[in-house]
């Protein structure tokens, strides 16, 4: 159950304090984290997502993390977008499995006009008739476009920024942050609700990790939902040997982005499978509420449903219920 609270949201935040969060005690960080969760969230509960890539491979950016890149010989085969159809299809399986949001993932550099962006809008009114969130992430929108996704009754546009500003350059060339900060303020524009978060072990510095919690946090307001992921190492992508990084730093990230957005959903994202049970479970008690299912996230492997059943059931929590009735309109939506 929350507890009251009427501690303000900061949207102010120095990148100093940001390192002291960052850097207390490990039993004083979580303390924290776990107790300004529980003011806002209910601590028992963690929300289900699955994320489908609708649209594979052929992408031509140069992320280095990204098996889709057409730079890059990976293993990932290209697939052109798939029917509306399929993808509801995918999303009913979700649902049966718990999942309370259904993410729709194409590699695209922008998303396209024509017959393929009016099949995604109604891949997104299909997901919202079965009373589940939508969200997106197509690559770069122009405003028109994120308005009719708006229209459409798309609850969320994931959009990340990666790493710090500074790192950034160092993982991507062919767009620029200023690019992904763009996007994002047209989405908010929109009306639709903000999922920004990023990556850890690409080769970034502590201070990085730090930076990209700044970027984060100053927004005003903050995002919605804030994706933590763990890079999950791709042969044929040029990060594909980098070393592994402690499992503490992302349960670091966590807790501090749970602090310095007490009321985001923080979603323990990709590169689940490097992951313990115990540091999966550190990960929820320091204020993760959201965990993606199924076997694949995109393209690369997730822990599968059952597992993530029983570990929530061993450590006596459980899968949020669905809340939003069938036909609900965008006004309707919860706002995380």
């Amino acid at each position: 159950m929350k507890q009251p609270d009427s501690s303000p949201i900061r949207h102010d935040w120095s990148l100093e304090e940001i390192e002291g969060i960052y850097t207390l005690p490990f039993p004083e960080l979580i303390f924290r984290a776990q107790s300004l969760h529980r003011r806002h969230h209910c601590a028992e509960e963690v929300q289900g997502c699955s994320l489908l890539s609708i649209k594979t491979g052929g992408c031509p950016e140069d992320c280095g993390y990204c098996p889709q890149s057409a730079r890059y010989d990976t293993e990932v085969a290209g697939q052109k977008l798939l029917n509306p159809e399929q993808v509801l299809e995918s999303a009913r399986e979700a649902r049966r499995q718990g999942a309370t949001r259904f993410c729709m993932g194409a590699a695209w550099r922008q998303a396209p006009e024509g017959e393929e962006f009016d099949n995604v809008l109604a891949m997104v009114r299909g997901v919202r008739e079965l009373s589940m969130e939508a969200c997106c992430t197509l690559g770069m929108l122009s405003q028109p476009q994120a308005e009719a996704l708006a229209a459409a009754g798309l609850t969320a546009y994931n959009h990340n920024l990666d790493t710090s500003p500074e790192f950034y350059g160092r993982i991507i060339t062919t767009r620029t942050y200023r690019d992904r900060l763009e996007t994002l303020e047209r989405v908010r524009d929109a009306g639709i609700s903000v999922c920004c978060g990023g990556i850890i072990g690409m080769g970034e510095s502590p201070r990085d990790r730090w930076r990209l919690l700044e970027e984060l946090a100053t927004q005003d307001p903050h995002p919605e939902s804030v994706p933590i992921n763990l890079l999950v190492r791709v042969e044929g992508t040029p990060l594909a040997d980098r070393e592994a990084v402690d499992p503490f730093e992302m349960v670091r990230m966590i807790a501090t982005a749970r602090i310095l957005m007490p009321e985001a959903m923080v979603r323990l994202s990709a590169g689940r499978l490097s992951l313990s049970d115990e540091a999966q479970a550190l990960c929820l008690l320091a204020g993760a509420n959201s965990v993606f299912m199924g076997e694949r996230l995109l393209t690369t492997p997730n822990p599968q449903a059952d597992l993530d059943r029983d570990l929530l059931e061993r450590m006596g929590m459980r899968l949020r219920a669905a809340e939003i009735p069938v036909g609900a309109g965008r006004q309707d939506l919860p706002e995380n």
